[in-house]
């Protein structure tokens, strides 16, 4: 192979690569998006843990014993 096709493979591969990392962070957007209008979290009470770290703060969620035991299964 000569330099040219291999700079046309690297040329072809950086679009494929930019364009799987566009759609993956475009979906997970979506994802966020549905989730949070479906009510299944609220992500603006995650916003504010950096601010509100501190030892006496409300806690965000709860997680039982049970509840890890059944997400380990």
């Amino acid at each position: 192979m000569d330099a040219q096709t291999l700079r046309e493979i690297q040329g072809y591969g950086a679009f494929i690569f930019l364009a799987v990392c566009a759609a993956l962070l475009y979906g997970y957007y979506f994802h966020l998006y549905r989730s949070e209008k479906s009510g299944r979290r609220n992500y603006e009470r995650y916003s504010d843990l950096a601010l509100k770290d501190g030892i006496d703060e409300e806690i965000l969620e709860s997680a039982s014993v049970d509840e890890n035991a059944k997400k380990e299964k």
